[in-house]
């Protein structure tokens, strides 16, 4: 098994890199606050100004679902850049979270920074 990705430079900052990730919720629960939190944290603390992050509650949008091809949430999809990635359920690991989608790790960001 491998590890985390190795520690980068900002990645906005030096490839001009954009990563698009979508966050499939389920209504106004505790999970899904907790999913939209950690994913937040993980963009601002490894992705910064690189992370377009959009997130679809598919009580309010069901075809959100259905086009996604998503059966479970909480869910977090990579799509951009290539391949596309997806990881399901618990959010809170930002590593294996990072691994699984194969995003950079960027070590000298702080939280809340971006």
């Amino acid at each position: 098994m491998t590890g985390p990705p190795p520690p980068q430079e900002d990645p906005a900052a030096t490839t001009g890199a954009r990563y698009q990730l979508t966050l499939y919720v389920s209504g106004a629960t505790e999970l899904s606050a907790q999913a939209v939190a950690d994913t937040r944290r993980l963009c601002d603390a490894h992705l910064g100004r690189a992370c377009d992050l959009t997130v679809f509650d598919i009580n309010e949008d069901p075809d959100a679902l259905a086009r996604s091809g998503i059966v479970a949430v909480p869910a977090l999809v990579k799509t951009r850049p290539a391949p596309v990635k997806r990881v399901v359920g618990d959010l809170s690991e930002a590593d294996r979270v990072l691994r699984v989608l194969e995003l950079p790790r960027f070590a000298g960001r702080a939280a809340g920074a971006g």
